[in-house]
């Protein structure tokens, strides 16, 4: 390992050691809640994303594991994370190492995709960070068989990270029922799904998908395939995902130049 970014009682290191890779696969075995003798990503694989070129960077606490993250590099000055996963608190070191890396490298942008239901995330991704999420992608891995999204449909957002834009306020809105417009969606619990504006589309996601699929599967499924119908037609009009508020509302706004 080569000793990284350090804030205090925190180590960011890049991961290039046979039993540090084999950490961070078990790492991410307990976080997606798959045996550790079939993690999401292998030591063996991630000893040949660093050997080609990517970065596999591990977050301490201490001595203690507790947080991890793969990203490759990508296409015109582009890089891509494959995956991150960190404990409350530790995620934005987490990304702020992937970004130097990558800025490192002559990088211009990162991209991901994550569980567009996933509130917490998009919070993260959209307000926190500032990233931009511009592709939405049905079913992407098709069916996945680990403990957290399994017996659900695998769609994710694809947002795209400027890393070279100074960071925003760490706002992402707050407002209540959707910021005002009107109401074009009705959610699986009855309520507000999308509004929409002049401006703006907003659309609700459950507050923790992960808890809903667990208590009642058919009902998240419905909220699935409700979310991906705003977004598909949202994104076809030249909307992509700014924003994402405090009580679990997207803002979509226009693309300029978009009919």
């Amino acid at each position: 390992m080569t000793a990284g970014m350090t804030t205090t009682g925190v180590t960011v290191r890049t991961v290039h050691d046979v039993a540090g890779l084999a950490a961070v696969a078990d790492h991410f075995s307990d976080v997606w809640q798959t045996p550790r003798t079939a993690p999401p990503y292998p030591a063996e694989v991630l000893r040949s994303l660093a050997h080609a070129g990517g970065a596999v960077h591990a977050v301490y606490a201490g001595q203690r594991l507790a947080g991890a993250s793969v990203a490759v590099l990508g296409p015109e000055r582009g890089t891509y994370s494959l995956v991150a996963a960190a404990e409350r608190g530790l995620g934005p070191t987490l990304k702020l190492a992937q970004r130097d890396w990558a800025v490192a490298l002559g990088a211009r942008t990162m991209r991901w995709t994550f569980d567009p239901l996933a509130g917490r995330n998009a919070r993260f991704n959209l307000a926190k960070l500032g990233a931009v999420g511009t592709e939405y992608l049905a079913d992407f891995y098709g069916p996945m068989a680990d403990g957290v999204n399994d017996g659900d449909e695998s769609d994710r957002l694809t947002v795209t990270w400027d890393l070279t834009a100074p960071p925003g306020p760490y706002d992402g809105g707050g407002e209540g029922d959707g910021g005002g417009g009107a109401v074009f969606r009705t959610a699986p619990d009855g309520g507000p799904l999308a509004r929409r504006d002049d401006r703006y589309v907003r659309c609700r996601v459950p507050e923790d998908v992960v808890a809903l699929r667990a208590a009642d599967p058919a009902l998240a499924l419905r909220w699935r395939h409700a979310v991906r119908e705003v977004f598909l037609e949202a994104f076809v009009e030249g909307f992509r995902a700014t924003g994402m508020s405090r009580d679990g509302w997207y803002t979509l706004t226009r693309t300029e130049g978009a009919a």
